[in-house]
């Protein structure tokens, strides 16, 4: 496992991941690229975008996130082990659930689900409206 100069937390539970995951160093191919965009002379004159590439899956990632060479060469295998994670669990996968959720959150209401919710709406009015000090005139 390389050092990324980060906290021994951090790779180490990057390397238990691997490990978890049955994801072998050997099995990633990993190129620097030269980065565009944002981050100055830094990211102009230095290779600080990684390519990676995990042989048996195919999974191809590239991060330029950060300005930092060795950080992006973390969270690229971060998001790697993402992607094989996904590929392997399937439906299990956190990442598979986020993205349920915001589909189930994203799906619109049929007729009956909003004439409830409207209905709950109309209750919790008349409750408030109820609720209210009574006016002198509406006696």
């Amino acid at each position: 496992m390389p050092n990324f100069g980060l906290g021994l937390d951090k790779e180490k539970a990057l390397a238990e991941k691997m490990l978890q995951l049955g994801v072998r160093e050997e099995d990633i191919v990993e190129n620097f690229i030269r980065s565009g965009g944002p981050g100055g002379q830094n990211v102009n004159k230095t290779s600080t975008c990684v390519y990676l590439k995990h042989l048996p899956t195919g999974i191809e990632i590239k991060c330029q996130e950060e300005r930092s060479q060795a950080l992006n060469r973390y969270r690229g295998r971060q998001i790697l082990m993402k992607k094989i994670e996904t590929l392997i669990l399937g439906r299990q996968s956190a990442e598979r659930q986020r993205i349920e959720k915001i589909r189930r959150q994203k799906k619109r209401r049929s007729r009956r689900a909003k004439l409830k919710i409207l209905e709950a709406k109309r209750r919790q009015g008349e409750k408030k409206r109820l609720r209210a000090p009574v006016q002198e005139g509406e006696e």
